[in-house]
């Protein structure tokens, strides 16, 4: 994604923006304009959807991070190797194929 058309600013500046009046400078008419055609269109000519856009989505779990508690556990080298090359935030990872599991045990066999 090109960064010439991003522009950041802070929830601070965001609600002063809007205190003083200022309108978005979305075009929020074409916008909802458009439609799922238009839209998908749009993703599929977007590289950064590219990995994404045929993803079966209808199994998706929303997951709200619950409070962790941090405990102590001794784990085989070569598992806890395979989830720190797969880079940062491995622990989550664990932490999801664990829950995954529980999840899976918790379901009437059937």
């Amino acid at each position: 994604m090109s960064n010439e058309n991003i522009t950041r600013i802070t929830r601070e500046e965001l609600l002063r923006k809007r205190a003083n009046g200022e309108k978005s400078l979305t075009d929020w008419a074409r916008v909802d304009a458009l439609t799922d055609e238009d839209i998908e269109r749009a993703m599929r000519d977007d590289p950064d959807w590219q990995d994404f856009m045929d993803i079966d989505w209808s199994k998706a779990v929303l997951v709200i991070p619950q409070k962790k508690k941090a405990i102590s556990i001794r784990l085989d080298e070569d598992i806890v190797d395979f989830f720190q090359a797969t880079g940062k935030g491995y622990q989550t990872r664990i932490n999801a194929v664990l829950r995954h599991f529980m999840t899976e045990q918790k379901q009437p066999k059937g």
